[in-house]
């Protein structure tokens, strides 16, 4: 069901890497496909917002904002116990990220002299959360939240319809668990617009987060491209497992098809230095994975997935650096230590108790992660995602004349004479 890939013939890391490709497809007629979509919300506003959700999701709506009508129905129709497991993991999402905020420090560099920096939170930011086959809903807790704790003054939803022209009531509920008001039912390519150009009813944003499907992910890129800001680049989830002969085989493919369920691109890995631990895997995939409702799509992504063998430890941890996952679950004995060696990866999972779908709904962490290894360069989103930081100092008569002679010297030395007569005129 993996194709397994022996590498126990390398005692070294291969000078090119490990030459792990993920899925990927020529994205050129995509991208002029999204781009007609994105000019036309930026030309038309709502009759374009308007004709892109007809045409992609069968709905005509009138009124695209969620009514507070909407949110009471909605907060109804859940049942008392996923109402509870919303409030359990904002709680735990809450408290690990309200950590995060630092106090502002006041430095003197020297006597006189004074530096700090302070975060603000960014005035206007866009939330894109998928509804499609799984309308995530998590994903609000997990923007909204930090968003929240940053400072942002307006934080703008938007979630695309189903059939009835309504929101999964579940989305509603954790928006307004995350103190969002503003909800707006468009999806697709035209809520990325939407969000970044501005429309007659939804406000233009300085920063849009979410993820979403390859239309999404593609328009996301081409309105960075415009300078307007994103959380990070993103492409299909994916997860590695690193396991050894402590690892439970159950645990491993549950694991694994947690990952492969969400797509068809999406891609597993599995990294061992054992062959009875991909023989054991393997067999536990076969019986779990027919138990899945959304078995055809986990079947698909195994197809684009891989159990790996390699000689040693030290090996395997040199290849999951190099893979740098979104997702990394140790299953290893000595979880903790090899944790410490990792130094790619979005965010990682020690131990045989510690499965990924904690960190995707309810342990505090965020699971907003780069993917695609760019995990090598990004972290994943926090409260800092929605902050800008600004420096500031203040110079005392007496601090400008303990530094003014190291700035006038370094400016005349690279021909800024205004530069250092900026000191000079305040020295006289």
């Amino acid at each position: 069901m993996l194709e397994t890939i022996d590498l126990r013939s390398l005692f070294t890391p291969p000078v090119d890497g490990w030459g792990i490709a993920r899925p990927a497809f020529d994205n050129t007629i995509l991208q002029q496909k999204v781009k007609r979509i994105l000019d036309d919300v930026k030309q038309n506003g709502d009759a374009a917002v308007s004709k892109y959700t007809t045409q992609f999701d069968g709905v005509t709506i009138t009124n695209i904002a969620a009514s507070n009508e909407e949110i009471a129905e909605a907060v109804a129709l859940l049942s008392d116990e996923l109402k509870q497991a919303i409030q359990l993991a904002s709680h735990n999402i809450r408290t690990f990220h309200q950590k995060q905020i630092s106090k502002v420090e006041v430095i003197e560099t020297m006597p006189g002299v004074q530096c700090w920096r302070k975060s603000v939170g960014i005035d206007k930011v866009g939330l894109y959360i998928p509804g499609g086959t799984a309308p995530l809903f998590s994903t609000i807790l997990m923007l909204g939240i930090p968003a929240q704790l940053a400072g942002c003054k307006e934080i703008v939803l938007c979630s695309p319809p189903n059939k009835e022209g309504k929101l999964h009531p579940a989305i509603l509920y954790a928006a307004s668990v995350a103190g969002i008001t503003k909800v707006y039912k468009v999806g697709g390519v035209q809520a990325i617009a939407a969000l970044a150009y501005g429309t007659e009813t939804i406000p233009k944003t300085y920063k849009i987060f979410g993820p979403g499907n390859q239309y999404v992910t593609c328009a996301k890129q081409l309105i960075q491209q415009e300078g307007i800001a994103i959380d990070m680049p993103a492409g299909p989830s994916e997860v590695c497992v690193l396991a050894d002969v402590s690892a439970n085989a159950s645990y491993v493919a549950a694991d694994l098809l947690s990952q492969a369920e969400h797509g068809i691109d999406s891609q597993v890995i599995l990294v061992t230095c054992e062959d009875g631990v991909i023989e054991a895997v393997a067999e536990e995939l076969k019986k779990q994975v027919e138990l899945l409702p959304r078995k055809e799509i986990a079947l698909k992504a195994l197809a684009n997935s891989k159990a790996i063998i390699v000689k040693n430890i030290e090996l395997a941890i040199n290849l999951v650096n190099e893979y740098a996952a979104e997702h990394l679950i140790i299953s290893c004995q000595y979880a903790a230590e090899i944790g410490e060696k990792i130094v790619n990866a979005g965010s990682i999972f020690l131990g045989n108790f510690s499965p990924e779908s904690v960190g995707d709904y309810a342990s505090g962490t965020n699971h907003t992660l780069p993917t695609n290894g760019f995990a090598r360069a990004y972290s994943g989103v926090s409260v800092d995602s929605f902050v800008k930081k600004i420096t500031f100092q203040h110079l005392t008569k007496k601090g400008l004349t303990n530094i003014g002679h190291a700035v006038i010297e370094m400016a005349t030395a690279e021909g800024l004479d205004a530069h250092a007569n900026a000191v000079k005129v305040r020295l006289t």
